[in-house]
């Protein structure tokens, strides 16, 4: 099996906190066009990467893919739904959801949507810059819902600037009470050349204390935990069944295409991505993907950060299989030492795992495994 992933570089407006390959739609009708037909140019030129493989799961991500026409939008998506895909899922932000838009996803294929929440506080969305208020949400998710959509996933970001514990707990639990089949909460990073960044080092806002990141991120785990969702990735949480398959499939090792600028593929051993300019992609989107040659260690280690990102963890017969018994032996050593010190677990399948109340300290975990 193996994924597809379609990047989709355009928003209404760029969030102050974003650091991905983004831009604003503003009038370019002509370019979207013409961004549409190269996805699919690249896509025919590219998919003999897949093997073959079937594909399971395919996302439209960005940028935000609801900022396009809905046309141009629900076009791709017919293109790419065959009756291989048990999931498509589209990201979307509350203020572009209307009743038609959500009947028009749900008739071109799509089956999951992923919705830009971060906050149900109207000040704080405010602040981050972006368009939707708390009350958008809402009319948004009904609207999902309402269309026939059973598979709707929240985002949340936390450590916001200003934001405190009782307002962080207020969002959870509206978001909660909403009734999502998935949950993303993401800590808040400030990422060099945002907008954010650049307000954090002129003092315009200050950066969460490490204390109340922690307060916070603990009691996502246990609100969840009390509404029953599995937090199966430090990030995130679904429902029994509900967890996401495509974003899995980058943590389990499936080969997946990704289309468009900025874009990353992995056939399985090779990791390729495409140039990070709108105008390079489109004037060459067949042969734009540049190859990254990994070495044995460099592919190795971005096994063992994924997987121990996610409660499922390191998986001894996948190493032995993919890397070799120098490889499984040096790892399995290692888990050995680091399940002496009880930071790592043996799971019910034999998988060495970070447990849920260490995963903050996933990093430090992860080092001894590092090969550089």
């Amino acid at each position: 099996m193996s994924g597809i992933y379609i990047h989709i570089p355009f928003c209404s407006a760029k969030c102050v906190y974003c650091d991905f390959y983004s831009m604003p739609r503003g009038n370019r009708t002509d370019e979207i066009e013409r961004y549409s037909n190269a996805i699919v140019r690249e896509y025919n030129a590219r998919k003999d990467e897949l093997n073959g493989s079937e594909v399971t799961t395919v996302y439209f991500g960005g940028g935000t893919p609801s900022s396009l026409p809905v046309d141009h939008l629900t076009g791709l998506i017919r293109l790419f739904h065959t009756d291989s895909v048990k999931e498509l899922t589209v990201e979307v932000n509350p203020e572009d959801v209307t009743r038609h838009l959500a009947e028009a996803l749900i008739a071109s294929g799509a089956n999951r949507v992923s919705m830009g929440v971060q906050s149900m506080v109207d000040s704080e969305l405010s602040l981050i810059g972006r368009r939707h208020s708390s009350a958008t949400v809402i009319e948004a998710f009904t609207h999902l819902r309402d269309a026939g959509f059973s598979n709707i996933s929240l985002d949340l970001i936390y450590g916001l600037p200003d934001q405190q514990l009782d307002s962080w707990l207020y969002s959870l639990r509206t978001v909660l009470d909403l009734g999502p089949e998935h949950l993303s909460a993401y800590a808040l990073s400030y990422e060099p050349g945002t907008r954010l960044y650049a307000m954090l080092s002129t003092g315009k806002v200050k950066e969460a204390t490490q204390e109340l990141s922690e307060q916070m991120y603990m009691t996502l785990c246990s609100l969840a935990s009390e509404y029953g969702y599995e937090h199966y990735e430090i990030a995130n949480f679904g429902k029994p069944g509900r967890h996401s398959l495509h974003n899995s499939s980058y943590w389990n090792l499936t080969p997946y295409l990704g289309l468009g600028p900025g874009a990353h593929s992995f056939d399985g051993s090779v990791r390729r991505y495409n140039p990070t300019n709108l105008r390079t992609y489109m004037d060459h989107p067949e042969s734009s993907a540049t190859i990254d040659e990994e070495n044995l260690d460099e592919r190795v280690n971005d096994y063992v950060m994924t997987a121990l990102r996610t409660s499922s963890g390191i998986d001894p017969k996948l190493t032995l299989r993919l890397f070799g018994q120098e490889i499984y032996d040096r790892i399995c050593t290692t888990a050995s030492e680091l399940i002496k010190k009880e930071r790592l677990i043996t799971t019910s399948t034999g998988n060495f795992a970070i447990p849920e109340e260490k995963w903050l300290l996933a990093d430090a975990i992860t080092l001894p495994f590092i090969t550089v």
